[in-house]
């Protein structure tokens, strides 16, 4: 028992389970809005199962393909991936149960769901190889958190109208721009084992500028959203709270670099929780 419990420790270690906070919100936000309300207990469990094992399958991706880059830089050298906890045969099973299970949950969703869940998975594995010869990476892993909305959609109506496709560009954009300031932690690693980031191409100054614009971009598409989707008071204030969540974000980084992680997971996390209860607030509201 000692040994299977050492190692789901391992395992949470290695992808952070508690991280998948970032996807969900803003899946249940779009089924939320899709199903005017409450979408089941059913798609609720369909949509924490599909977040889940989407999130361990490309995190454990990242980490079978950055095992020999993890291992030379010393923020990430104490990682299950390498040093010695978890074997690349035990990821690699880790990251085939959690595909599985991603596509089982699709097919038991509906057949769109289905038809997306092999693409899905492609560009969920596809950023961890980005940063080996593009700095576009950060805009691969915004689409990868940025699907989650489209795959809400997807789960309640079968369909992607437009307002879910606005609601995933502010995602994309808002996930971008974070990364962007997590990756200053790397900047001087990046330059010396030639990985691709725009932090190690451009400097930290025009990376916090390029963060700052897409973040920018983040509360103008999710006011798109809220206007296209005919949300109401609640979502518009979600929106501006969200604007403010950024500054500060922003603010503690220029403060001090040593801030980035409270900045990229506290401030970050909140803002999620806060936008999906703002939603609810809304469609209560609006239901009243």
């Amino acid at each position: 028992m000692h040994r299977i419990t050492k190692k789901l420790k391992d395992f949470n270690e290695l992808v952070m389970f508690e991280h998948s906070i970032f996807s969900l919100p803003f899946i249940f936000i779009a089924m939320i809005v899709a199903a005017d309300g409450w979408f089941g207990n059913w798609l609720l469990m369909m949509g924490v199962l599909a977040a889940v094992s989407a999130r361990n399958f490309a995190m454990g991706v990242n980490r079978y393909a950055d095992r020999d880059i993890d291992a030379t830089n010393p923020r990430t050298a104490s990682r299950p991936n390498v040093d010695g906890r978890l074997g690349a045969v035990s990821i690699l099973i880790f990251i085939f149960v959690n595909a599985f299970v991603f596509v089982a949950v699709a097919y038991m969703i509906n057949p769109l769901a289905l038809k997306l869940s092999i693409p899905i998975l492609f560009v969920l594995g596809s950023y961890s190889y980005f940063k080996r010869f593009s700095s576009l990476a950060h805009i691969v892993l915004g689409i990868s958190l940025g699907l989650a909305p489209i795959a809400g959609v997807v789960a309640v109506k079968a369909s992607i109208p437009a307002w879910s496709v606005i609601l995933s560009l502010g995602v994309i954009f808002w996930v971008a721009g974070f990364d962007l300031l997590y990756s200053l932690q790397d900047i001087d690693f990046d330059k010396e084992n030639n990985l691709h980031s725009i932090p190690s191409n451009y400097g930290a100054e025009a990376t916090l500028f390029i963060s700052a614009l897409f973040h920018m971009l983040s509360v103008i598409f999710w006011a798109l959203f809220a206007w296209v989707a005919g949300l109401g008071v609640f979502a518009f204030m979600a929106v501006f709270l969200s604007g403010l969540f950024l500054g500060y974000e922003h603010y503690l980084v220029r403060k001090d670099f040593t801030k980035i992680d409270r900045a990229f997971f506290t401030v970050n996390g909140y803002l999620g929780i806060m936008f999906l209860v703002m939603i609810i607030l809304d469609k209560v509201n609006f239901n009243a």
